[in-house]
């Protein structure tokens, strides 16, 4: 191993980037705290600024993956479709399989210029998380409890009040509800057999009634669906514990660009916007297909090791690497200066509350890591009784 790579793994280095990632990200979202003040008065300007802010924050996972670790992302794509990445509102699409899969969608969006204003669908007890709960909660991030008879009216609310959103956003969405396990599957392809639904090898049944939704509230604001399956290659498993000791991983990511035009129809008929149905059957349906031909390019995939689209690297952008060292010039001279003073002082008891406070952030640090892991994740889809499909 070289020097880089050993210091990479070293845990003084992991719980140094972390103290960064968790002070300025209170830092951040103390002052996106400040700026309500702005939502009566100025709503757009509270909007503009909290993109920015979220970005402090988003960009220093997103270094870890593109700086730290190296990861390499190709996308698959056709050139005409690349163009328009970044210049438009989009619903994002995205399969659920691996614990980074987030990190690689933050990646993508950060490449085309909108990480700081992308957009979720996620599940309510991630807005209690510190940071980065906190730091959705200022983005107007659409929370849902997973039950659709609760969320509804909620989620219907979120997404209209988007539809005047002053930037640029992609809104992601992973359709399956929950990531994929083995035990899921089994029993998501259950209720397909049960539904007659056809099965699927690679992905759980999609939850249409939340795309649906999505789709309804933002027609006219959006102005495509993009498709996204993620893939590694050589059967790598990427964690964010690997990431975090600059294990570097290869990233493949399919996009397949819809215009809304064609989003209940035949893909490559050209039908105006007023005669396109809204139907919730219809989209459900769509929606049915659309991870069946998802089913298929994994298929290719694993056959091939290959999509079938044009590859292409889109260039590292600086700006995450710079906000990084910005908080790391800000943050770490005082850490380094009280560290100093404090073995000076000779003071075993301030010797031991330093020690203890090390202890207490290794444990916050693994347990914030823990969320990302697939055998510490949601229960969601374990069980019969909640394979109700949305």
């Amino acid at each position: 191993m070289d020097i880089v790579g050993f210091l990479k793994s070293q845990f003084i280095c992991h719980l140094l980037i972390c103290y960064i990632f968790i002070v300025s990200g209170l830092i951040i979202n103390f002052i996106q705290l400040l700026t309500l003040i702005l939502w009566p008065i100025n709503k757009q300007l509270f909007r503009r600024i909290n993109c920015r802010l979220a970005y402090c924050i988003s960009s220093q996972m997103v270094m870890l993956l593109e700086w730290w670790s190296g990861t390499a992302c190709t996308l698959y794509t056709d050139p005409e479709s690349y163009n328009k990445y970044g210049k438009e509102n989009a619903i994002v699409i995205l399969n659920h399989n691996f614990e980074i899969d987030f990190l690689c969608g933050w990646n993508f969006c950060e490449r085309f210029g909108v990480l700081g204003s992308s957009k979720v669908l996620a599940k309510k007890e991630l807005s209690y998380m510190p940071i980065i709960g906190w730091m959705w909660y200022f983005l107007e991030i659409v929370f849902c409890k997973r039950k659709w008879e609760e969320d509804r009216k909620t989620v219907m609310q979120k997404l209209l009040n988007l539809r005047d959103y002053p930037e640029n956003f992609w809104f992601l969405i992973h359709c399956e509800g929950t990531r994929f396990t083995e035990q899921k599957h089994q029993i998501s392809m259950q209720v397909a057999e049960a539904k007659g639904l056809p099965k699927l090898k690679y992905h759980l049944l999609p939850r249409t009634k939340g795309f649906a939704v999505t789709v309804q509230c933002l027609r006219n604001v959006v102005s495509a669906v993009y498709d996204s399956t993620l893939n590694f290659r050589n059967n790598e498993n990427p964690t964010l514990l690997g990431v975090l000791n600059g294990k570097k991983y290869h990233a493949d990511l399919y996009y397949l660009i819809f215009f809304l035009q064609f989003l209940l129809f035949t893909i490559g008929r050209r039908i105006p916007l007023e005669e396109v149905p809204e139907d919730e059957q219809e989209c459900s349906n769509w929606l049915h297909k659309l991870y069946q031909e998802k089913d298929a390019f994994q298929e290719e995939y694993y056959r091939t090791g290959a999509y079938p689209a044009v590859p292409i690297v889109p260039p590292r952008r600086p700006w995450t690497l710079l906000n990084w060292l910005f908080w790391a010039l800000l943050l770490l001279y005082p850490l380094f200066k009280l560290l100093i003073n404090m073995i000076n002082s000779g003071s075993s008891l301030t010797l031991a509350t330093f020690a203890f406070v090390i202890v207490i952030a290794s444990v916050g640090v693994r347990w914030m890591i823990g969320v990302t892991e697939i055998n510490k994740g949601s229960t969601y889809g374990n069980n019969d009784n909640k394979q109700k499909q949305q």
